[in-house]
């Protein structure tokens, strides 16, 4: 019998366990451009590892999941962390897991606003890019280089996500 996941917001609180939101923090401002522009400062850090690797940027576009949604995997990268922040303004879904013996454990769903993104840390299980409503484009920066750099696992039930909108 598939487990029914309750919806969490995301909130910096509840999503250290797996990384970073990135979202302005006004701790973290600071005026630049003669004071015409408000810089939110090290929200984030990539972190890669491994002889000839490189941090880079790109664009995902996510089409937009039907729900419920049947949750059957996870993946992670144990030679980088990844971040996912939207362009496009709508919301979307951030799944991660904890590690239990080398497998993704318990999921926990976060609802996110179209202006928060997470930054998975290095080696945290999560579900790949979860769009809803609407394609979606976000910009992520991760790792590129020699080396795996993926690693996927199945449940052996699936978890169900409810529509989260």
């Amino acid at each position: 019998m598939p487990k029914l996941l309750t919806i969490e917001p995301l909130t910096q609180t509840a999503f250290a366990p797996f990384g970073t939101v990135i979202e302005p923090d006004p701790a973290s401002m600071r005026l630049i451009n003669g004071g015409s522009t408000e810089r939110f400062h090290a929200l984030g850090l990539a972190d890669v590892t491994g002889d000839g690797a490189r941090v880079i940027i790109n664009i995902f576009r996510g089409q937009p999941r039907s729900f419920p949604y049947g949750l059957t995997m996870m993946e992670r990268h144990p030679l980088g962390s990844q971040s996912f922040s939207p362009i496009g303004g709508g919301p979307w879904l951030a799944i991660v897991a904890p590690d239990e013996g080398g497998k993704p454990g318990f999921p926990r769903v976060f609802l996110a606003t179209g202006s928060q993104g997470v930054n998975y840390g290095r080696n945290i299980w999560h579900h790949p890019l979860m769009a809803v409503g609407a394609v979606s484009d976000f910009v992520v920066v991760d790792r590129d280089g020699p080396g795996n750099n993926l690693e996927e696992v199945s449940y052996d039930e699936p978890f169900v996500i409810p529509n989260p909108v």
